[in-house]
């Protein structure tokens, strides 16, 4: 929700940089944006106006909040199951720039997080699938599987 209201103030910022009417302030025009008409310069050659450099932030901002290179590409969630199974629902960010092969390395990294966290030696998989997801607002990448953690115990010897 949070990201949402980012997302739409932003878009509200750049609906009132270029439509709303301020009234005659002092290095404002009488009807235009809220930003000054002033050059940026850069260099004796080169300026930049400030209302396109704010502009141009403002979208560079809604394309980050989007895209959101920061976050993991996955959403992982985990359901156990009896006799030491493991339930993964992996999903993917409807929107991203690259990752789309990472379902399987994702799969085993985590199934192999929970097999070193809990003691176990080791883990099968059971079953895994991946699928495509489609929507209104774009597909989405999805995987599921199952995992059966296990464990090597020693047994005790018997002596005769």
């Amino acid at each position: 929700m949070n990201r949402f209201v980012s997302l739409l103030l932003l878009i509200l910022a750049l609906v009132a940089c270029s439509s709303t009417p301020v009234g005659g302030v002092r290095g404002y025009p009488e009807h235009g944006t809220i930003v000054p008409n002033a050059l940026l310069k850069l260099t004796p050659s080169i300026s930049i106006e400030l209302d396109k450099l704010v502009v141009w932030g403002i979208y560079a901002g809604v394309a980050w909040l989007v895209l959101d290179p920061l976050a993991p590409n996955w959403e992982i969630e985990e359901a156990p199951l009896p006799e030491h199974h493991i339930h993964f629902s992996l999903k993917m960010k409807r929107y991203y720039a690259g990752g789309q092969g990472e379902a399987r390395p994702t799969f085993h990294r985590r199934a192999k997080e929970l097999m070193q966290y809990n003691g176990f030696d080791g883990y099968e998989v059971v079953e895994y699938s991946e699928s495509l997801d489609s929507s209104v607002l774009g597909s989405q990448r999805t995987a599921t599987g199952v995992v059966r953690m296990i464990s090597h115990k020693s047994k005790p010897v018997k002596k005769s």
